[in-house]
């Protein structure tokens, strides 16, 4: 299978993202279709794109220029959309940022980006005034969206964008010009700028949301995981733009409660979530309803418990991403729900997934296939092939990988080697095709010289009624050798006692080989996570340490 070029794609030399996924929707007639639903909110793709022409020619009035950076610090929402799409318009670049980092994560970004303009919500203002002026010399403007009215040193963003033209020309950008940054998790260290090119959106919709997922106007998504996000980014906002069909934004928190009601009241088709926000719903249950999976697995099926559990008819396929999906997961959400999930790997770098399941080939506990217009290899640390069913170093390569790292050019020689992407993950391949994972090439251990992969013990542990989430670290034992370590978050109901340790060891032990047993569970109320549901086991290594 071969990558598949965003030329071949149909991408013209001389193109402009913002054209493509807001203009085109207009011209080809889907201007009265519903673009975006935001609480009581309905905004069409003629409103979006005059909101775009707003926002993006308010820009230019304020001297932003082509590739100049624009920081986006916003909850999911229509300000998100119109200042990201604006920007790209008049070929500057935004910026998307997590909203749950701290000051600090911030001012490293400011200063990195060497950003003129900052669109912040009222709410997230705090975190960014709590950095000295003279930590953002380059920061010109801060724009205040929604909260309320914005501090008199501060423009409110509808009034900033009220004053720009409903009519806007895009800069006639390259294909392979910046569009826009996304900063990676931080989880290793400082946070890494991916420069995204106006291509790679268009590369990912065609591939994956039309090739995987078959997303056609009638869709209606909803991405638990947030727009500043690759994965949400694509979910909520170029997938369905690309195909005139609704996104479903929800700017609040992602409590299985808010995930539920956004569902049952919004009617989603396409559902997005990662792995810990799947089985946070699973532990959830209606007040006064039914949520009992024994009553499900004994034989009871989706018609009978719909009147008393949550309502998920309308979703006609649900998607992960983050980490990989236990197949117990899968199992219970399916049998609960009703529903599939397809599971898939993508990264920040590579924009979206580029292995996953399908509706019509799913394998639980797998990664899935490739997909379709993107190549693939499994690498030894020598660089040679691995054989099938061994562990290997997973390569990538594709038209949506991004253009480098901004201010990292070491990190992006050892990263992206020609057309080739090192994803840093490990995986296995097995004789249909599938793609297994084994872990982060820094989470793999060694024990007795033989490789033991941190998920393979996970989801055996997690396959225990007790076990709501776990995760699997290298610990030395008194003769310095590296041997299995799980730290294990319980249901409600369950206490960690020495009998049920020895319980949950029994557990790998049954399923796994005897070296890859933990030799110590540690119980705990939670696990470290990143803002994308990944587990930080380096901060649980650092517990040890």
């Amino acid at each position: 299978m071969s990558a598949i070029s965003a030329e071949a794609l149909g991408v013209p030399e001389i193109f402009n993202a913002t054209t493509w996924f807001v203009d085109r929707n207009v011209a080809d007639g889907r201007g009265r279709h519903v673009a975006i639903e935001c609480g009581e909110a309905r905004i069409t793709y003629d409103e979006v794109q005059r909101h775009v022409n707003r926002c993006g020619s308010a820009l230019r009035d304020i001297g932003v220029r082509p590739e100049d950076r624009v920081l986006l610090l916003l909850p999911d929402g229509p300000e998100f959309v119109y200042s990201f799409f604006g920007a790209i318009k008049i070929g500057a670049v935004p910026v998307p940022l997590n909203t749950l980092w701290k000051p600090a994560d911030y001012q490293f970004v400011i200063r990195d980006s060497r950003a003129a303009v900052l669109i912040v919500a009222g709410s997230l203002l705090p975190a960014i005034e709590a950095i000295p002026s003279a930590d953002r010399p380059a920061l010109r403007h801060i724009i205040v969206a929604g909260d309320g009215d914005a501090p008199r040193s501060h423009p409110a963003f509808a009034l900033f964008e009220s004053q720009g033209s409903a009519a806007l020309e895009a800069e006639p950008t390259s294909r392979d010009a910046p569009a826009f940054w996304l900063y990676s998790s931080g989880s290793t260290g400082a946070p890494k700028g991916c420069v995204h090119l106006q291509h790679d959106m268009v590369v990912c919709a065609e591939l994956f949301g039309k090739g995987v997922l078959g997303i056609t106007a009638s869709d209606r998504t909803f991405s638990v995981a947030k727009l500043f996000f690759a994965y949400g980014l694509g979910n909520a906002l170029y997938f369905p733009f690309a195909v005139g069909a609704t996104t479903i934004l929800w700017p609040g928190a992602p409590t299985p409660q808010h995930v539920y009601a956004t569902i049952e009241t919004h009617k989603p088709t396409l559902f997005f979530s990662v792995p810990t926000g799947y089985g946070m719903m699973l532990a959830h249950s209606r007040p006064g309803g039914l949520h009992d999976e024994r009553r499900v697995e004994s034989g009871r099926g989706r018609s009978d418990l719909q009147v008393r559990d949550f309502d998920l008819s309308s979703i006609r396929l649900a998607v992960s991403a983050g980490e990989a999906l236990p197949a117990s997961l899968y199992d219970r959400f399916k049998a609960r729900f009703g529903v599939d999930i397809i599971d898939g790997i993508g990264s920040t770098e590579v924009l979206h997934m580029f292995i996953s399941n399908r509706p019509d080939a799913i394998r639980p506990g797998s990664s899935g296939l490739l997909v379709p217009g993107y190549e693939a290899r499994l690498l030894n640390d020598e660089a040679d092939a691995v054989r099938l069913g061994e562990i290997g170093n997973l390569w990538i390569r594709g038209d949506s990988v991004c253009a480098g790292y901004w201010n990292q050019h070491e990190k992006t020689k050892n990263t992206i080697e020609g057309h080739w992407i090192r994803t840093g993950d490990k995986y296995t391949q097995d004789a249909d095709g599938f793609y297994w994972y084994a872990g982060r090439s820094d989470d793999m251990l060694k024990v007795g010289g033989l490789w033991v992969s941190p998920v393979e013990v996970e989801n055996a542990l997690i396959a225990h009624a007790a076990v709501l989430e776990c995760g699997v670290i290298g610990h030395e034992d008194h003769d310095g050798l590296v041997k299995p370590m799980a730290f294990v978050v319980l249901r409600d109901g369950h206490a960690g006692t020495p009998a049920l340790a020895k319980a949950l060891q029994q557990v790998v032990r049954d399923r796994l080989a005897e070296y890859k047993r933990p030799r110590w569970i540690e119980f705990v109320p939670e696990l470290p996570k990143t803002a994308t549901g990944k587990i930080q086991r380096f901060r649980l290594r650092a517990l040890r340490s």
